[in-house]
C-alpha cells in the first residue's frame, strides 16, 4: 500500500503538532460552541491540511509528497485526535478514506495526479459509498455509471446518476471518490466539486459529532472525463474497498480508544477532586470498581489488539480485514462503554455540557455504526472465524492457546482454557449447522473477539514489566475465562441443535467450576488496578 511506519522521532513531532494545534485552536470553549451551533469548522479544517500543519500527509505515500506513515502511525494520530474532538476527528478519517480506493486502485500517473495535489494543495477528501437504501450492503448500489463514448465506440466520458447518503465532508469536500455501478460492475470514480450537476443535499442534523460536516451528496448528469476512473478498468470497486477495510476499519478503532480514553481521564482527575461523605471519591472501591476500573481494563486490552493489528498491517500484504473488525468491534464498544461510565462517574455534573463527558459519549456513539455496525463486525468475524478454525481442524484457536498457556501472571493459562473450548465448539457450531441461524454466529463472534483480544493483551504483557498492565491483564483473562464457556454453553442448549449427550461432554469440557475459581485474586487486581490510575 506504499506506506511504512514512520520513525518515532517524526511520529512525536506529528503528534506535538496536532497538541500544539489543538491547544491553540480547539479550545474547549470553542468546541462547546461548535457542539451547540451544530456547526463544522471548515476553515480550521481547512488549515489542518495547510502548510504549516499538514496532518493529512500522514495518510500519502512518500513518493506522492507526504510522509507516507503506516498502520501504527495512523492508528497513533487517530487515537490522539479523538482525545481532542471526535467531530473534526472525523474530518479527517474522511479523507484518509476518499483517498484510499486511489491509493490501492489507481495507476502511477494517477496517482501522481490526485494524491500530489490532495498533499499539496490540501484538498478536502469525501468518500462516496453509502446510499439511502443500501446502506452497509455495497453490492446493492443504484448510483450509475453510463459511458459516454466517441463516433468510434472508444470512451471519453462516464454520465454519474445518483445519490450517497451519510458522507463524511460531504457538502464540503474538493474530491470525492465515488462508488457507481458501471457496465461491467462497481467502480470508483474522482469527482470534483464545482463539476456540473454535483450537488450537497440535505445536511444531517446529529445526535454526536456535530463538528464534522455529514450530508447526502448528489448527482444528477454529472459528467467527467474517463480517465478520472479509479484504475485501468470498470468492476474493480469492490475489491478496492475490500482492500482498505482492515486499515480503515483500525483507524476507527483507534478513535474508540481515543475518546474512551479521554472520558475516563476525565473521570479520574474527578475523582481526586470530589468528596462524598467525607472521603474522595477515588478512595470508594463502589466508584472505582464499577466505574473506572472496568473501562480501564477494555481499553487496555483495545490498546493491545490495536497495536497487534497495526504491526501485522505494517509486515504484511495479507488481508486483514477480520482483525480490522475485531480491532473497530471490541475498540468502540470499549469506547462507548468508558464514556458512559464516566458520565455516570460525574454524577449530575456528568450531564451538563461543561463537563464534556456527555459530549464524548454523543460523539462515540458513532463509532460503533460508522464503518460497518457492531453487527457487520460480528457477522464477519463469526463466519470468517469459523471457516478458518474449521478449514484448520481447530488448529487456529488451539495454536492461540500453545502462544499464551505457559504465560504466567498476566492469565495465560486461563485465555488457553478459554481458547481451547472455542476451537472445539466453532467445529461443532460448523457441523451441527448452527451458522444458518445468525444469532448463533454473532454470539460466536463475541467469544471469538474475548479471545482473541484476551491471546493479544497476555503476550503484551508478559512482554514487559508493567504491573498495571499485567493487573489488567489478569482481570480480563478471568473475565474470558469465564464468560466464553458460559455463553457457547449457553448457545448449544439454547439452539436445540445440540443432541443431550453431546451437551453434557461439552458442559464437562467448559469447567465452570474450574474457571470460577480461576477468579481467585481478581478483586485484589481491581484493587490494584484503582489505585494506580488514580495515583497523583
Amino acid at each position: 500500500m506504499d506506506l511504512q511506519r514512520l520513525d518515532a522521532e517524526d511520529l512525536e513531532m506529528i503528534l506535538g503538532t496536532l497538541k500544539e494545534f489543538a491547544e491553540r485552536e480547539m479550545t474547549l470553549e470553542k468546541r462547546l460552541k461548535w457542539d451547540k451551533e451544530d456547526v463544522c469548522p471548515v476553515d480550521l479544517v481547512r488549515e489542518m491540511m495547510g502548510v504549516d500543519v499538514g496532518l493529512h500527509l500522514v495518510f500519502i505515500p512518500e513518493k506522492y509528497d507526504g510522509m507516507g506513515g503506516g498502520a501504527y502511525d495512523i492508528y497513533r494520530l487517530c487515537c490522539e485526535f479523538a482525545r481532542v474532538d471526535l467531530g473534526i476527528a472525523t474530518s479527517m478519517l474522511a479523507v484518509a478514506l476518499g483517498t484510499d480506493p486511489l491509493r490501492v486502485g489507481c495507476t502511477h500517473e494517477q496517482k501522481q495526479n490526485w494524491m500530489t495535489r490532495i498533499a499539496n494543495e490540501g484538498l478536502l477528501v469525501a468518500y462516496g459509498v453509502t446510499e439511502p437504501e443500501a446502506g452497509s450492503n455495497v453490492e446493492s448500489l443504484k448510483t450509475r455509471a453510463e459511458r459516454i463514448t466517441d463516433d468510434d465506440g472508444n470512451v471519453t466520458h462516464y454520465r454519474l446518476n445518483g445519490v450517497k447518503q451519510f458522507i463524511s465532508n460531504g457538502a464540503i469536500a474538493d474530491l470525492i471518490t465515488i462508488l457507481a455501478k458501471a457496465p461491467d460492475g462497481p467502480t470508483f470514480f474522482v469527482v470534483e466539486a464545482g463539476t456540473e450537476g454535483l450537488s450537497a443535499g440535505k445536511q444531517e442534523e446529529k445526535h454526536g459529532i456535530r463538528l464534522s460536516n455529514t450530508s447526502q451528496v448528489i448527482m444528477e448528469d454529472v459528467v467527467i472525463p474517463a480517465t478520472n476512473i479509479v484504475g485501468t478498468k470498470e468492476g474493480e470497486g469492490i475489491k478496492q474497498s475490500n482492500e482498505v477495510f482492515g486499515f480503515t476499519r483500525l483507524m476507527v478503532a483507534a478513535f474508540g480508544l481515543g475518546c474512551g480514553v479521554s472520558a475516563l481521564e476525565k473521570a479520574i482527575v474527578y475523582s481526586k477532586e470530589r468528596k462524598a461523605f467525607g472521603t474522595y471519591l477515588c478512595e470508594k472501591q463502589g466508584y472505582t470498581h464499577k466505574l473506572l476500573v472496568p473501562g480501564s481494563v477494555k481499553l487496555a486490552v483495545s490498546k493491545a489488539y490495536i497495536e497487534f493489528v497495526a504491526a501485522l498491517l505494517d509486515t504484511s500484504e495479507v488481508d486483514r480485514q477480520v482483525e480490522g473488525s475485531i480491532a473497530k468491534f471490541f475498540a468502540t464498544e470499549a469506547g462507548n462503554f468508558t464514556a458512559e461510565c464516566s458520565i455516570q462517574a460525574f454524577g449530575g455534573y456528568g450531564y451538563c455540557a461543561e463537563y464534556e463527558v456527555e459530549k464524548i459519549k454523543r460523539d462515540v456513539r458513532i463509532l460503533t455504526i460508522y464503518e460497518g455496525t457492531s453487527e457487520i463486525q460480528q457477522n464477519i468475524i463469526g463466519v470468517f472465524r469459523m471457516r478458518q478454525n474449521v478449514k484448520s481442524k481447530g488448529a487456529f484457536y488451539n495454536d492461540m492457546a500453545d502462544e499464551v498457556e505457559g504465560l504466567e501472571g498476566v492469565g495465560g493459562k486461563v485465555v488457553a482454557s478459554a481458547a481451547r473450548f472455542l476451537s472445539e465448539c466453532s467445529v461443532a457450531a460448523f457441523r451441527n449447522k448452527l451458522t444458518r441461524k445468525q444469532h448463533g454466529v454473532f454470539e460466536l463472534a463475541l467469544a471469538m473477539t474475548d479471545v482473541e483480544t484476551a491471546v493479544a493483551m497476555c503476550k503484551t504483557a508478559a512482554a514487559g514489566d508493567d504491573e498495571l498492565l499485567r493487573a489488567q491483564s489478569r482481570i480480563w483473562a478471568a473475565e474470558v475465562g469465564l464468560s466464553v464457556p458460559t455463553r457457547l454453553l449457553k448457545l448449544f442448549a439454547g439452539s436445540g441443535l445440540i443432541d443431550d449427550e453431546k451437551m453434557k461432554e461439552f458442559t464437562q469440557k467448559a469447567d465452570l467450576p474450574g474457571a470460577i475459581a480461576l477468579q481467585a485474586g481478581t478483586m485484589d487486581d481491581m484493587d490494584t488496578v484503582a489505585k494506580i490510575i488514580t495515583a497523583d
